[in-house]
Order: structure tokens, then C-alpha cells, then sequence
């Protein structure tokens, strides 16, 4: 196969059903993927502190659940700027899929339509938008890096329009690249024939990036606008007098500063601070049905799922995509139900044990 890395060939069939959670996705992955693949998706940042306090924050967080409640028409839809959801689990940008299989983000698109999950794609997509839009039964919505050629950036976000990207997130937490140890060490770099046909090259941005170009991109976008990377609740706030639709708490996967909070740590702060005048959804850790569960409850309308989706793509293309989905969807449903909450809109801050509530009060 033409422009395909050799290795990423090298694939032998995989029984889906032997995968029971998310874990084992990532572990069968670590197997079939190269090593500089592997190490390119779960490295971090620096010491990857951030990285582990994402999951450590949200194991930390203890449930509350009712019992006797009528649980029998579980309800997990939603609706985000006029677009119905099945649930509240989307998939988040992730770079280079063709890393992962040879089909990239073609079999990513796939995935998502088989789980009816909405997908984000990446201006560090190996595979046209169009193409990806031809193939996608779900919703597409495009993750855009404001470079220094304004022009090819208005460029590249009406050409995401014109495809049927049904929303752009702004990257703003990627002034530069962090400190990405792990990823030197395997010599990072894409085999031949891999391109990335909406970037023209990597981040080596010198202009600066302001709230000015937020407005800007405003001027023109004619679809809504969410900003991904705010963790401070002053940025929130700014966003909203900004006037963007909405709001993505992400830490970046704790691949960029060490040593920022887990997202679930920021997530209630900048939930009070936004206090539903625009959607907040939220990244970084998500790999249980209960992490979505808590990540509502503490003000998230709907989590984005990254690092799970690259070890499912590598496991098993469209169909591994797709189960690591309905796993985590399954997940959350169980956790809804035995907490006793029937719908998206009872999930609230009474679902989370009160001596989280006190310590974050405190």
C-alpha cells in the first residue's frame, strides 16, 4: 500500500471481545503498534506528572449514589449547539492515525459512526478532510492551531466548513510544543509518505497568538467557536465576554506543561465561573464510565475521549474504535443507573461524595 509506513502493515487480526475495558486497549496496543508510535501517543510532558494526576485526580473523587430510584428509561442524550447527541462521549483530536493503522482517521470516522459518537479531527489529520468527511456517519467537528499565516488559518477553517465540520476548537494552549522527553528519545518523526495535508508543516509559530485573533476567527467562522486548553477561571471568563460558544478544560493530555492540575481538578472552578452561560466540555484522563459520570457532576456537559481511541485504532481500526466507545458508553450507563440518576440532567454535584465537595470548598 502506497504511503503507508511498512511497519504499521504488520498487523495480525485481534478479538475485539477478549478487550473488556479500556486498559487492555492500551496494553494490546503497546504490542502492535511501532515503538515510536507507542511512545508518540502516551508520553507527556516533561516528568508526566500532569499525566498521572489526571487519573489520580479522578480515582480520588468518591461516589454518592441513591438507591430505590427508577432507573428503568436511562436517558443518555444530549444536545450541543443544536446538535443531538446519543451521549455525552466525544472523540477528541488526536494527531497522525495513520501512525495507528493504515485506514488513519478513515477508520477512525468509521469508528465513530458504529458507536454514534461525535468526532473531532485534527489539523494533524494524515487523511484529507474530505475524504474523512465522505466516509462520516456522525457529526464532524475540526481542531484548528492558529499559525503564523493568518491567511492559510482562515483558509484552512472555511475549507473545514465547507467539509461539514459542524464546529472548530481553537487550540490555545500551544504557544510552542512542551518539554516531550519521551518523544525525543524514540526520535519521533513520519515515515515516508505520512503527510499532514492541513498543516504545511509543525508548530514553529513566532506571532504572537491573542484574544485579537479569537475575535478575528469570530468575524469569519460560521460555525460555533470553542476555545481547548483553558484551565484558569479568569480565562473563562474571558472567554464568555469574548463571546465563544464554548469551552474545553483540557490540560492537553499533560502533554505540554508539567505540573498543571488534572482537568477534573479545574473543571468545577471554571464550571462556577462559566455558570452555564455557555457549554464547558472537558478532556484528560477519561477511561471509565464513572470518570464521565463525575466529570458531569462536576459541571462538564460532555467529555472528550483522545489516547483510548489511538490504542483502539491501533487494535482494531474502525471496529476497535467503535468498541473502545461503546465499552466506555456502557460503563457510564451502569454507573447512571447505580447511582440512580435516569438522565444527563439529574447527573449533579449531589452524585459526588461530600468530602470532595468539602475539600474543594475548604
Amino acid at each position: 500500500m502506497e504511503g503507508v509506513p511498512p511497519d504499521s502493515l504488520k498487523q495480525e487480526p485481534v478479538d475485539l471481545a477478549d478487550f473488556i475495558n479500556l486498559f487492555d486497549f492500551e496494553q494490546m496496543a503497546k504490542g502492535k503498534m511501532t515503538e515510536m508510535a507507542y511512545e508518540y501517543v502516551a508520553s507527556g510532558a516533561a516528568d508526566e506528572l500532569t499525566v498521572r494526576w489526571n487519573r489520580q485526580a479522578l480515582d480520588a473523587i468518591k461516589l454518592n449514589p441513591t438507591v430505590l430510584t427508577d432507573v428503568s428509561q436511562l436517558d443518555t442524550r444530549i444536545s450541543l449547539f443544536g446538535q443531538k447527541l446519543a451521549h455525552p462521549i466525544l472523540i477528541a483530536p488526536t494527531a497522525y492515525h495513520k501512525l495507528m493503522h493504515p485506514e488513519g482517521e478513515l477508520a477512525t470516522a468509521r469508528g465513530a459512526g458504529l458507536a454514534s459518537a461525535l468526532y473531532v479531527v485534527s489539523s494533524f489529520t494524515t487523511t484529507p478532510l474530505a475524504e474523512i468527511a465522505q466516509v462520516a456517519t456522525q457529526p464532524l467537528w475540526f481542531q484548528v492551531y492558529v499559525r503564523d499565516d493568518r491567511e492559510f488559518t482562515r483558509n484552512q477553517i472555511q475549507e473545514a466548513e465547507a467539509q461539514g465540520c459542524q464546529a472548530l476548537c481553537i487550540t490555545v494552549d500551544t504557544p510552542v510544543p512542551g518539554v516531550r522527553n519521551r518523544e525525543q528519545r524514540g526520535n519521533f518523526r513520519l515515515p515516508a509518505g505520512v503527510t499532514i495535508p492541513h498543516m504545511g508543516g509543525p508548530i514553529v509559530e513566532k506571532k504572537p497568538f491573542t484574544w485579537n485573533d479569537i475575535a478575528w476567527i469570530q468575524s469569519f467562522a460560521k460555525t460555533p467557536v470553542l476555545l481547548k486548553g483553558i484551565l484558569n477561571p479568569d480565562d473563562a471568563e474571558k472567554a464568555v465576554q469574548a463571546g465563544v460558544s464554548g469551552i474545553i478544560v483540557s490540560n492537553h493530555s499533560g502533554r505540554n506543561l508539567d505540573t498543571v492540575p488534572a482537568t477534573i481538578e479545574a473543571l468545577p472552578r471554571i464550571a462556577e465561573r462559566v455558570n452555564r452561560r455557555i457549554p464547558v466540555l472537558m478532556d484528560g484522563g477519561i477511561r471509565r464510565g464513572t470518570d464521565v459520570l463525575k466529570a458531569i457532576a462536576l459541571g462538564a456537559n460532555a467529555v472528550l475521549v483522545g489516547k483510548p481511541i489511538c490504542f483502539g485504532l491501533a487494535c482494531g481500526g474502525a471496529e476497535g474504535v467503535a468498541k473502545v466507545l461503546q465499552l466506555l458508553t456502557y460503563e457510564f450507563e451502569l454507573a447512571m443507573i447505580l447511582t440512580g440518576r435516569a438522565t444527563i440532567d439529574s447527573i449533579d454535584r449531589s452524585v459526588i461524595w461530600d468530602s470532595f465537595r468539602e475539600n474543594k470548598q475548604g
